[in-house]
């Protein structure tokens, strides 16, 4: 027993693991063809080079439509020199790569981020299986946090700018603006990223293209949004829950999502902790929590944004760790994690997690408790992490 609880605390084991889980689930959809959004992704470039409306369907080449901004297409650029098989395995392991470099620069001890590569591998294999850009998504969050615990506040804009020119979720990179030392600097580096980045794609195109392609973006964005209350697969969310659960269709996203604001900002109460590490990384954990279980264009694959989340909240915790603290981590671990895989009921996860969205509710508990932590634990008692 203790050789084994020694092998799940080893990093060489635990990082073979990482990149070995989605390795394994990258070759499998290689081998049965299961690539759509790769193909969504390389024709943005394609499209982009030839003025080609980034956003209209083209069942020629791919299923559904593409919903990423025009700055995603020069991200995926290089893997277009690739045969597909090839390029499809090196998107994932890049994003698992990128997530892993992430990880391993947060203020935590060694053992705790070999803990939460450990907690997050079997999360980050469902979102390779999807071979979406999710893990790089979450890692742009993290390094907006880290750059700014590092008052490198060029390296943080652009992480906060690249993200949300990407997939907009990388706005919620400015949750950390009250962490920031020199707030003016900060603020100009946004501002040059933002023109920098929003002008990119036109050296690859033309600036009317472009321009023109921003708009389809939102158009798109606007469409995609109308379509998820009713999709199987997205609306993985509270309100998805709220829906499903209770049959109210026409649940109005605001009804639940401004008080999800409210709550999120009301953790900014505790003005006195901001300079604590401590209290810096329960707010990380709650943003990367919110930002999925509150949007309606969540999926499965989404999820290991919020499971990142999810990680550094169970290992910011005040020690000792209660019973409801690692009852709350197991109930992710099974419900939100293991769910869509082989190693949960299925009969139980299609009759009642998919239809009932339930892969959000772990989190929604987590973030619950989370906002209730950041107001109510004393940090200055606690020993804050020192940024690495």
């Amino acid at each position: 027993m203790l050789k084994f609880t020694k092998l799940f605390t080893n990093r060489i084991f635990v990082t073979l693991l990482w990149f070995g889980l989605s390795l394994f689930a990258v070759i499998k959809q290689v081998l049965n063809h299961h690539i759509n959004n790769y193909l969504i992704y390389k024709y943005t470039f394609i499209d982009l080079i030839h003025q080609y409306n980034l956003y209209t369907p083209q069942p020629q080449h791919f299923e559904d439509s593409n919903h990423y901004g025009p700055l995603f297409a020069i991200v995926i650029a290089p893997f277009t020199l690739f045969p597909d098989a090839i390029a499809v395995v090196l998107w994932v392991l890049l994003n698992s790569w990128v997530l892993y470099k992430a990880i391993m620069m947060l203020p935590f001890n060694i053992q705790s981020r070999v803990a939460m590569l450990l907690i997050c591998a079997h999360e980050l294999m469902t979102a390779s299986y999807s071979v979406q850009f999710n893990p790089s998504m979450a890692a742009l969050i993290l390094l907006s946090f880290i750059f700014i615990k590092k008052e490198k506040s060029i390296w943080a804009a652009l992480a906060i700018v690249a993200g949300t020119y990407i997939k907009l979720y990388g706005i919620v990179g400015l949750a950390f603006f009250f962490f920031v030392k020199d707030k003016i600097q900060f603020i100009k580096w946004l501002v040059i990223w933002g023109v920098v980045l929003f002008a990119l794609p036109m050296l690859f195109s033309s600036p009317s293209f472009v321009l023109q392609s921003y708009y389809d973006w939102y158009a798109s964005l606007v469409e995609k949004n109308s379509l998820n209350a009713v999709s199987y697969m997205q609306d993985i969310s509270v309100m998805g829950m709220i829906r499903r659960i209770f049959n109210y269709q026409q649940l109005s996203n605001l009804l639940v999502l401004v008080p999800g604001v409210f709550l999120f900002a009301c953790s900014y109460l505790n003005v006195k902790s901001f300079n604590n590490t401590t209290y810096q990384l329960l707010i990380l954990a709650s943003t990367l929590i919110f930002t999925v279980i509150f949007s309606t264009g969540s999926e499965s694959p989404t999820y290991i944004i919020a499971f990142v989340g999810v990680a550094i909240w169970f290992l910011n915790l005040a020690k000792p760790v209660t019973n409801l603290e690692i009852a709350l981590l197991v109930f992710a671990l099974i419900l939100t994690s293991l769910s869509p895989s082989d190693l949960f009921p299925k009969f139980i996860n299609k009759q009642y997690v998919k239809p009932y969205a339930l892969k959000a509710l772990p989190c929604l508990l987590i973030w619950i408790k989370i906002v209730f932590e950041s107001l109510t634990r004393n940090f200055n008692q606690q020993p804050s992490y020192k940024a690495v």
